[in-house]
């Protein structure tokens, strides 16, 4: 048994129940949207996507799915700042 793995498991579950530890940079995706498929990114805190909506409003249900599901306390909210 490997005691030191087990010592960073347990570390591991400490840091993981305390979200401000995290920091996305960035990141690339397809989101499975209802009728078609789109690509998200995420780079130094902005968001991006290529569904039409995106375009003029610059927040979409794809990202604000993403910033519930991902980032929920994480990261500002655009409309705040």
């Amino acid at each position: 048994m490997d005691y030191g793995l087990i010592g960073k498991r347990e570390k591991a579950k400490r840091y993981a129940e305390d979200p401000k530890r995290f920091r996305f940079n960035k990141f690339d995706l397809t989101f499975h949207g209802d009728n078609n498929d789109h690509r998200v990114t995420f780079d130094n805190g902005v968001f991006n996507c290529d569904c039409e909506f995106f375009l003029t409003h610059h927040r979409c249900a794809h990202t604000m799915a993403l910033e519930e599901y991902l980032f929920k306390d994480m990261i500002a909210d655009p409309a705040r700042t």
